[in-house]
């Protein structure tokens, strides 16, 4: 029988590996970029769409490989919010930022920074990095059955395991 223990480790080697392969195709599909510059722009898009995310009409309406959020319906950030979440100092975040800006793949709006959906880049709408997610997705989620973890519960078991030796 695998411990709790066992259980959180096995799901962060799968998870971390998982993380790193997904960075490393999007450094690889943005090489003209800096890996800084990746960093806050999908920060960005991220925060950007957190409403989308918990909304379900929302979700489901913008669940599409051709749909593209709006910008009107984005939810801004700020630097300032972006230094902490990225742990970067904020006068780093406000040069990359200025940077980005300038290549119109960054906007200001009244709620704080969006990553445009009309960016040339097409940040938030690369079919090809959408697809290999869904492929490394697949893969960590086939790695973590073959490890018996098959849901969330098998996972919820582990962490009020822990908390219980923790407790003790």
């Amino acid at each position: 029988m695998r411990t709790a223990s066992d259980v959180i480790r096995t799901v962060s080697r799968h998870t971390l590996a998982y993380m790193l392969f997904s960075i490393s195709e999007m450094f690889r599909n943005y090489e003209e970029f800096d890996p800084m510059d990746l960093l806050i722009v999908h920060a960005i898009l991220n925060a950007n769409v957190i409403n989308v995310m918990n909304d379900p009409a929302l979700d489901e309406k913008f669940s599409s490989i051709h749909a593209v959020e709006p910008d009107a319906i984005k939810q801004g950030v700020s630097r300032a919010a972006l230094s902490r979440f990225l742990s970067l100092p904020l006068e780093t975040v406000r040069r990359r930022v200025a940077g980005l800006k300038r290549r119109k793949i960054l906007a200001e709006t009244k709620a704080g920074l969006i990553v445009t959906e009309q960016n040339a880049f097409r940040f938030g709408n690369n079919h090809e990095l959408q697809k290999t997610n869904m492929l490394l997705l697949t893969k960590l989620l086939r790695d973590l059955k073959r490890a018996g973890i098959s849901g969330p519960d098998d996972l919820s078991a582990a962490k009020f395991a822990v908390a219980a030796k923790e407790a003790k």
